[in-house]
């Protein structure tokens, strides 16, 4: 078990696969900057340690993460766009990842903690966990990637009714309407979570890495812009060793034995 910033984030390898822990559980897993310094390291670790294959981003206790921990600034007024950089360096790492990313979502998840549980390329939340955009309720504007990504998984009327009323929904919820994919018992979050990643890390990762990459770009491109980038793209996929075995297994009628390279 490894421990970032004062035991902030947990870290633990299971085979190929890095859990990450939010470790604030006394605070739902509340988001102060120290903690995004924590977690902001913890990813750029992973994604240079080339015997982690895939990560799990999960809380500890009875909360995924309860958003900003509004007491770090105590009585002063917030500099918000300053604190904002911290966050911002945490999904730049995230949309960067060279390797999948499950996101197991224990409790509630609410404002930034709900913002980066939508940033997994796989969401998993357990039966009694919940999910609030929570930024109107406190007169702000939704960040950490909200306004980017909760459009494009909803559709712009409903991303509209989520950040302007800000309910709270279900984990049953979330899953009708895309947040996640998978809803489990709570008893057995951890074990399906951990089996996906698994999966995924079999997975021919720099090649699941590059296609994160082109659906991040599509939205801002035009179709021959998008054509393009597909092009470049599969060009330096089609240079990978796991392309080659790929292609290999194809023709040899068996499971592919893919390596991340």
């Amino acid at each position: 078990m490894g421990l970032y910033n004062g035991a902030m984030i947990l870290t633990e390898r299971q085979g190929s696969v890095l859990v990450l822990t939010l470790n604030r559980p006394e605070r739902l897993n509340a988001i102060t900057g120290e903690l995004l310094e924590a977690l902001f390291q913890a990813l750029q670790a992973a994604n240079e340690d080339k015997e982690v294959r895939a990560l799990l981003l999960t809380g500890a206790g009875k909360a995924f993460s309860a958003g900003q921990d509004l007491t770090e600034f105590g009585e002063a007024k917030p500099d918000y766009e300053a604190h904002l950089r911290r966050y911002n360096r945490v999904v730049e790492a995230i949309s960067a990842l060279e390797k999948p990313l499950v996101v197991a979502v224990n409790g509630p998840a609410a404002g930034a903690g709900m913002s980066l549980a939508l940033w997994g390329d796989y969401r998993l939340a357990a039966v009694g966990a919940s999910f609030t955009t929570a930024f109107a309720r406190i007169g702000l504007v939704p960040d950490t990637g909200m306004s980017f990504l909760l459009p494009r998984l909803v559709g712009l009327a409903k991303a509209q009714e989520l950040l302007y009323l800000s309910p709270r929904l279900s984990a049953e919820e979330a899953l009708a309407l895309g947040l996640v994919h998978r809803v489990v018992p709570a008893e057995r979050l951890m074990e399906e979570a951990m089996g996906k990643a698994q999966e995924l890390a079999q997975g021919p990762t720099r090649a699941l890495a590059l296609t994160k990459k082109l659906l991040l770009e599509t939205y801002r491109l035009s179709l021959t812009e998008a054509l393009a980038l597909e092009a470049i793209l599969q060009g330096e996929a089609g240079r990978t060793l796991d392309h080659e075995e790929g292609v290999r297994a194809f023709r040899e009628k068996r499971p592919p034995r893919f390596q991340g390279r």
